[in-house]
């Protein structure tokens, strides 16, 4: 790098609250797990505090989060490095994951619920605790969050543009 320090390079100049790829993530998950909350509260009249950190259900946070980054350091360092072409790896990974591991994983903890129940009371399973259903995502959610993700890096990369002009 012609004799010059890695920790001085354009790229390493911004602190972590003017670090809009960093921002753009946090601001997606938090929008999708706030979808959730109202969304459920919309269907059900009911507020649940745990759709603010659960997985599972409508937008995929994980989807929006790593959809945001990608998108967002594309849009900051260019679609052409490695940076960038990493954090694309990763969202396909998570997304991969979460609509097919994950959902999967959710299924079968569905099966096994039913089983449970189904056993009769002097069984010493019949006691057992209930796995968690809601893991993973369909296929339209995982979309739904990469949308949001998609939306949020370009506004966040409009907002940066425009503070920096300022």
């Amino acid at each position: 790098m012609d004799g010059q320090d890695v920790s001085s390079s354009s790229s390493s100049n911004y602190s972590i609250l003017t670090n809009y790829p960093l921002i753009s993530a946090l601001v997606a998950f938090t929008l999708a797990q706030s979808a959730k909350l109202i969304t459920t509260w919309y269907t059900e009249n009911r507020w649940d505090v745990k759709q603010l950190v659960g997985s599972g259900g409508m937008p995929s946070s994980h989807s929006a989060t790593v959809t945001a980054l990608a998108f967002a350091i594309g849009l900051r360092d260019g679609f052409g490095g490695s940076l960038f072409a990493t954090a694309m790896i990763l969202a396909c990974v998570v997304m991969y994951d979460a609509s097919g591991v994950r959902l999967h994983a959710g299924r079968q903890a569905e099966i096994l619920n039913q089983i449970v129940y189904e056993l009769p009371t002097e069984h010493p399973l019949a006691d057992t605790r209930p796995l968690r259903e809601l893991l993973g995502h369909t296929p339209p959610q995982v979309v739904a969050g990469c949308l949001l993700g998609f939306v949020t890096a370009i506004i966040a990369h409009l907002i940066d543009r425009a503070s920096s002009q300022a």
